[in-house]
């Protein structure tokens, strides 16, 4: 019989698929009691089981490159340092030694255990990290059962089907999709998720906030799940059927289409010219942006330097990246972000730090590099020494008060001299531009004006500390809305500033690149828009249907709307009549 389900769209386009039902029951558990003479063989087990996830992870962190690599990479990092915890395993080894525990149930014990402590956490942030307990226990209880059973691997190959889960973090995923999974359905979840964005990134449809999929959906199921209009129709009949193959050649069609906009100037309907640059961090990011015809690179990452390098970088190997970078960008302007890190990966970037309860409010970016005046002066004499080899732009991230910037001007300044001493032809003066994500700053913003040349708006970061929704846990989903009134105020009064100081104000995020987010942007009187090079096509046709002096005419209401839906409501309004 044909069932519907509502999602929320995280990723558009359509899949045809079997339905593949992820949940943790769905290893089998032998909870008898182990013999003695087993135990030995049993810690072999699960020692191996260890071992192969971390393979697996290892693997996985190989073939990953660029955006993707970014997205995923600190969820990876995060498992791999929870497969080697000591705690973790000698617990699992204690349960079948004295308890004679089998593996696979001493693995769910261990994690019952674990989770249960992390529900009780006051902090939410921490309370959060439990979803990653589970996640690793899960891909080491799949190891193990991969061992008894060549049934499970060949379920984990299986082309063609639809992945139906509560959630699912972004290393699974990347996996998943290397595998055949078509589209994933989330019982829970945002849209601006790291999961929700490498799906994008990986044109794999994705729903969020499925209700029911778990509990009426089965294995084997043929379903159709529609990104577009939200919904996973079970058992499809032959309309459902006849709107796919439709889909499919619409969908044809529009990539054609939207690739003749290659290289096109970005205006919109009423002739206002906007301009889109491109996020990047790697060669081949800067290559396929100007293929598109960006206006230059909005934010370059310099993260990657730092996290796929065995120890500190030195001044001459970022150098080499930075220069490499201009040159890629063919005279096209780069804007380099200082290293942002924060004291969650900073470890891992070979920098010490001492733990810290929530990273998030933590010593990360600018707060970071003012910390490690050492390794930060090492970096901006590497983006010096680059500079004579194209237009950049010095962009400072997770600033709170004009005064770290001025601190950091110091110290370029200072840099600066020192190279032109030794014989580096470095120009006179540098843009300098702050990172608005944090409350404070944006609030703040006249002072930061007084001090930056430009800024650049982080509408993920900002959203978040706004909301006080970490964007990645799965129980605020409906919570992270960069539509809240709140946010499109603070925004609003973040563009209105920089226009009236005629300093230009770029905004990086995810809604940047979101055609659904579009007219709202334009109405607030944003004319920069910065976003991952795959965003760009469909982006810049977004644009070219709004009305800008029809949608500028809005912004009073906008910004009186008590909600997000009647802000969808408004925007769509216009949109329509004009």
């Amino acid at each position: 019989m044909r069932r519907t389900f509502p999602g929320h769209p995280a990723a558009p386009g359509m899949a045809l698929g079997r339905v593949r039902l992820e949940q943790p029951a769905r290893f089998s558990i032998d909870t008898s009691p182990l013999p003695d003479a087993e135990i030995d063989a049993e810690v072999a087990r699960l020692e191996r089981a260890f071992a192969v996830a971390r393979e697996d992870m290892a693997e996985l962190r190989r073939k990953l490159h660029g955006a993707l690599a970014r997205e995923v990479g600190e969820f990876i990092d995060a498992h791999a340092q929870l497969l080697d915890d000591p705690d973790l395993i000698e617990g699992v080894r204690a349960m079948i030694r004295r308890g004679h525990y089998r593996a696979a149930a001493a693995l769910k014990a261990q994690r019952d255990r674990l989770v249960a402590v992390f529900d009780e956490m006051d902090d939410p942030y921490l309370r959060s990290r439990g979803e990653d307990v589970d996640h690793v226990i899960a891909r080491v209880q799949s190891a193990l059962a991969r061992q008894a059973s060549a049934e499970e691997k060949k379920l984990a190959t299986r082309v063609g089907e639809i992945l139906v889960t509560d959630s699912v973090a972004p290393g699974e995923l990347a996996h998943l999709a290397s595998h055949g999974i078509l589209a994933v359905v989330a019982g829970s979840g945002s849209p601006y998720s790291h999961t929700a964005i490498l799906a994008r990134s990986l044109h794999l449809p994705m729903l969020v906030n499925a209700d029911g999929v778990l509990e009426d959906l089965r294995d084997g199921d043929l379903a159709l799940v529609d990104g577009v209009r939200g919904e996973v129709v079970v058992h499809p009949a032959a309309q459902d059927l006849a709107r796919y193959r439709t889909w499919q050649r619409d969908s044809l069609r529009e990539g054609q289409r939207l690739a003749e906009l290659a290289g096109a100037e970005t205006r919109t309907r009423d002739g206002h010219q906007l301009r889109l640059f491109a996020n990047a961090e790697r060669p081949e990011d800067i290559e396929r942006a100007r293929n598109l015809g960006v206006a230059g690179i909005g934010l370059y990452r310099t993260e990657f330097l730092f996290l796929a390098h065995d120890g500190l970088p030195t001044e001459n190997e970022q150098f080499t990246a930075y220069r490499d970078a201009l040159l890629g960008a063919g005279g096209l302007p780069v804007t380099i972000r200082t290293l942002d890190l924060g004291a969650d990966k900073a470890d891992a970037a070979g920098l010490v730090t001492a733990a810290e309860p929530n990273p998030a409010l933590g010593v990360r970016g600018v707060r970071l590099s003012l910390r490690q005046p050492d390794v930060f002066i090492t970096q901006l004499r590497a983006i010096l020494r680059a500079s004579c080899y194209g237009p950049l732009r010095i962009l400072v991230p997770m600033v709170t008060d004009a005064a770290e910037l001025t601190e950091v001007r110091r110290l370029i300044e200072e840099c600066g001299r020192d190279l032109r001493t030794a014989g580096f032809e470095i120009p006179e003066q540098f843009d300098l531009g702050a990172m608005i994500e944090v409350p404070a700053a944006a609030l703040n913003v006249r002072a930061m004006l007084e001090v930056a040349d430009f800024l650049a708006i982080g509408s993920n970061d900002l959203t978040q500390y706004i909301l006080a929704a970490d964007r990645n846990n799965d129980q605020l989903g409906k919570l992270y809305r960069p539509a809240h009134p709140a946010v499109l105020r603070m925004l609003a009064y973040v563009i209105a500033r920089a226009r009236a100081a005629r300093k230009p104000v770029c905004l990086c995020g995810e809604i940047a690149g979101d055609p659904a987010f579009a007219p709202i942007l334009v109405a607030l009187g944003l004319d920069d828009f910065s976003m991952q090079p795959d965003r760009i096509l469909g982006q810049r046709d977004a644009l070219s249907r709004c009305e800008r002096k029809t949608l500028r005419k809005l912004v009073p209401r906008l910004l009186r709307a008590r909600g997000s839906e009647e802000i969808a409501a408004l925007v769509a309004s216009v949109q329509v009549t004009a």
